[in-house]
């Protein structure tokens, strides 16, 4: 059935729900003070940290749910997943992403290259380019 595809294991929850950290190699449960920024945790008061359960990265039998990511593809798609191509609905916002993405110079003009999107036939929609420079910019840069 998946037959030539590779998998990478990204996270799962063991069989009473406790989430996998990445980092913590082992295959059962700790307990991890946990701080502002650290996945697994959302942080409730500014400056709170807060001991949780969490489980070890390494696969093992107590494992309810296994998230994963396809790496690479095989040679026949699996029905619901592959077979269907999806494209992405939004393009790039910051003005060094759709130089990149178009493979543009520096001295394109990035605003003719926005990925714009249809509502209807008469209305379109697109980003307003973040980290554009401007001469108003540079203006304001010197001033200031």
């Amino acid at each position: 059935e998946f037959k030539g595809y590779i998998f990478r294991i990204s996270g799962g929850n063991d069989k009473q729900g406790f989430p996998m950290k990445q980092g913590i190699l082992c295959n059962h449960r700790v307990r991890l003070l946990f701080k502002k920024g650290m996945s697994c945790f959302r942080e409730r008061r500014k400056g709170c940290r807060k001991r949780k359960s969490v489980r070890g990265c390494v696969v093992g039998p107590d494992l309810a749910t296994l998230s994963l990511v396809i790496s690479k593809k095989g040679e026949q798609d699996i029905p619901g997943l592959t077979d269907d191509s999806r494209p992405r609905r939004l393009g790039p916002k910051r003005a060094s992403n759709i130089r990149k993405l178009f493979n543009l110079e520096k001295k394109d003009d990035v605003r003719n290259f926005v990925v714009r999107r249809e509502l209807s036939e008469k209305k379109k929609k697109a980003p307003k380019i973040q980290r554009l420079v401007t001469p108003a910019m540079l203006q304001r840069k010197r001033y200031f």
